[in-house]
């Protein structure tokens, strides 16, 4: 193994510091997860950040840089590939693809230092949002001789259905691909690596099944090492292995309301999170809520694991709280009459009944004894101060726990008691209270300790105390206690209790640790993550970053409230739901959609010095990386060459520009003045007004969808691929 030195110069890639992006770059760091979790990736080392900022020239970094490089090269002549690994490289937001040096078929030391450099100096030209540089660190891996090579997406980047993966292969190495150089044999493949969509160059035999099956396998794994699908380079050796090169975060994908993506919404969990959440808020609230809606769900056998696994179940976007509008039944979603006549269908539902009828007769009995459990246990935390810290830690720790457990119950509750339960209400039973309350004279805080049920008329926050409404209406029915709520009312009761004590258990932490220096600032709780603070309260440091997260925190969460129902694209960019679009006339497309949307503009071949003309759409043979910094400028893309993978095509994506590749002959096709309209979604280009004559033409150069029916084309071939949500949409979940 390579040694790592004092100074943390090198790691081997198999070493588990290397998977931290501060230390190793983002695109290293990618890499040493895939390698620990046993991927197939080529051995190498990172040059660290903290050894590229001590100056690579410097005789002790140069020591350790030789040893790890003679080590690696095995004192032969084999090449190296010398690749940069920035910190903002290979993000969730933005891949900034292409953007960096890699230098391939490196030989020998010097050529190697020489290559070193160049990576390095490629990172002083790169900026972030705000205008600044970022570390680098500088990745090293052997070379291998392929003869297969391509790039793979776990979702569809032009569509964003989660269910395909797209694969375009070339009969050499997978870089003049992303460079934009080659055209590619492109492959829309199921999750089973069935061929859904192939268009063929001709330049190599088609993937067989095999090959096809173990990419769509290598994606899948990426997609759940990672948590999110996954942008992946590949190659295969001469011995027909298959390597995994590179694996980042798909930043850009053209999600459209006839997209799979997940549809969400605000829905029920609105009422209880109201307002933008923090991220230790979301931590401690939105996890285990969670957590309780997939047990509920698991434990009726109304969703299959399957479709669990492809949800978020409930998320926050930008601070705001929502969830899965088809998994919980508040939608029809896309159910088929071919889905619910499935026999594994019907015999699941079948199974569902079993159960819930079961439950239904355990339940009230199972909701007591949660809510005697739960009362049990807070009577028992003695006052926050008379704990240690590493106690205080413990016990928001268990809160947390407990709190899942509620919830499951609560929501099963809600799914099968809603017409036994009792109609009296906690909130009811909340504004009774603080009516006396407030006709007796007493304040929110005496009110809150004295009767903490009026906590359900308030959201859990870290940042305010419970806010408790000043005029209080006298109320009507009978009175109730809170012995008399039914089972659901009862939990969410304590569900709150829960949320308050975890309130208080993490505000008294952040006090400590403001108090004995370990936190800046007692305000910053709120950006740590939960492990971030039972870490620090363990003794250990705090995040390197948290001043930052504290200082652009109002710039980062507490965008505009969410739409009612809408689609969240890989990029993190919401897209209201709406009706879906008329359908276009079946024909073959101009070229290969890349995404972006639609544009009309005037052809240019080249770009002037300087910003490009409003309205132009640049038509080149290749899509270079060089061309990046133009892409502001234009309103479209086309090119003769390339792909939807290619960096250029990623990165106009990112910026919302329609772009189509692969256009055969688009140069002569296509001159300049002429105005086009350039549809990214479908590989659309038409021709609108030619500059023979100005007339308007009409003249089409294919406008198209791909794929047929893909989906009605696409029977299930087991349990696996039921898309199920239909026992949810029978017996939609109430409130949380």
């Amino acid at each position: 193994m390579i040694g790592v030195t004092r100074h943390a110069v090198v790691y081997p890639l198999a070493d588990p510091h290397a998977c931290v992006a501060a230390v190793a770059g983002a695109k290293a760091a990618n890499i040493a997860r895939a390698a620990i979790a046993g991927f197939p990736t080529v051995p190498g080392f990172v040059i660290t950040t903290a050894g590229v900022a001590s100056g690579i020239d410097q005789a002790d970094v140069v020591a350790d840089v030789r040893r790890a490089f003679d080590e690696l090269a095995d004192g032969t002549a084999a090449p190296l590939v010398v690749r940069s690994s920035s910190t903002i490289e290979d993000a969730g937001v933005s891949s900034m693809a292409g953007r960096f040096t890699s230098v391939l078929d490196v030989v020998g030391w010097e050529a190697f230092v020489t290559a070193v450099h160049a990576v390095i100096r490629s990172g002083e030209d790169v900026r972030d949002d705000t205008g600044t540089a970022q570390p680098m660190a500088v990745l090293v891996q052997r070379q291998l001789v392929t003869g297969l090579g391509g790039v793979l997406f776990g979702v569809d980047p032009v569509t964003g259905s989660r269910g395909h993966v797209v694969v375009e292969a070339v009969p050499s190495r997978p870089d003049v691909l992303v460079s934009g150089t080659a055209l590619a044999d492109h492959y829309v493949l199921s999750r089973r690596g069935r061929v859904l969509q192939a268009t063929r160059t001709g330049s190599m035999p088609a993937l067989d099944r095999a090959r096809r099956r173990s990419l769509v396998r290598l994606a899948l794994r990426a997609e759940h090492l990672f948590g999110a699908p996954q942008d992946i380079e590949w190659c295969v050796d001469t011995d027909s292995r298959l390597w995994l090169l590179q694996s980042r975060p798909v930043t850009a994908v053209a999600t459209d309301d006839n997209g799979q993506s997940v549809l969400l919404g605000p829905g029920p969990v609105a009422e209880t999170f109201p307002s933008p959440l923090r991220q230790l808020e979301d931590d401690l609230w939105i996890q285990p809520l969670r957590d309780g809606i997939t047990r509920a769900l698991l434990t009726t056998g109304a969703v299959s694991e399957k479709a669990i696994r492809r949800s978020p179940v409930v998320t926050t976007v930008s601070g705001w709280a929502a969830v899965d509008l088809e998994l919980i039944g508040l939608t029809d979603g896309r159910t088929t009459l071919r889905r619910r006549m499935n026999p594994f269908v019907i015999i699941r539902r079948l199974g569902t009944a079993w159960r819930v009828g079961r439950l239904r007769v355990a339940l009230p009995a199972l909701a007591d004894a949660i809510v005697s459990t739960v009362d049990r246990d807070l009577a028992m935390v003695p006052r926050l101060d008379e704990l240690t810290t590493a106690e205080l830690a413990v016990v928001l720790d268990r809160a947390r726990r407990e709190l899942a457990t509620v919830h499951a119950h609560e929501v099963l509750a809600g799914m099968l008691l809603r017409g036994n339960d009792s109609e009296s209400s906690a909130a009811g039973l909340a504004l009774r209270t603080l009516h006396d309350a407030r006709a007796a004279g007493w304040d929110d805080a005496e009110v809150v300790s004295r009767s903490p049920v009026v906590l359900v008329l308030s959201p859990p926050s870290l940042d305010v105390p419970p806010g408790l409404p000043a005029d209080v209406p006298v109320p009507h029915g009978d009175a109730c206690t809170v012995d008399g709520l039914g089972s659901r009312e009862a939990l969410r009761l304590r569900a709150r209790w829960l949320q308050e004590l975890e309130v208080r258990l993490a505000t008294e932490l952040g006090r400590r640790l403001a108090d004995e220096g370990s936190l800046s600032d007692a305000r910053m709780l709120g950006e740590l993550h939960l492990s971030e603070l039972l870490t620090m309260a363990a003794g250990g440091p705090p995040p390197s970053d948290l001043g930052d997260r504290h200082a652009d925190r109002f710039a980062r969460r507490g965008g505009p409230p969410l739409p009612a129902a809408f689609r969240l694209a890989v990029s993190g960019e919401v897209r209201p739901a709406g009706n879906s679009s008329p359908a276009r006339r079946r024909s073959e497309p101009a070229g290969l959609p890349a995404g972006g949307g639609r544009a009309v503009g005037v052809v240019r071949h080249r770009l002037p010095d300087g910003p490009a003309t409003e309205g132009s759409i640049l038509v080149t043979r290749h899509l270079e990386p060089q061309l990046a910094p133009m892409l502001g400028g234009l309103v479209g893309l086309v090119s003769e060459t390339g792909s939807a993978l290619s960096h250029l095509a990623i990165l106009a994506r990112e910026v919302g520009l329609p772009t189509v590749a692969g256009v055969t002959d688009a140069l002569r096709r296509f001159p300049p003045g002429t105005r086009l309209l350039v549809d990214g979604g479908t590989g659309e280009i038409e021709v609108l007004e030619s500059i023979i004559g100005g007339a308007v033409g009409e003249v089409s150069d294919g406008v198209g969808e791909v794929s047929d029916g893909v989906d009605d084309q696409d029977v299930s071939d087991g349990v696996d691929d039921v898309d199920d949500v239909d026992g949810a949409s029978d017996t939609a979940m109430a409130a949380p």
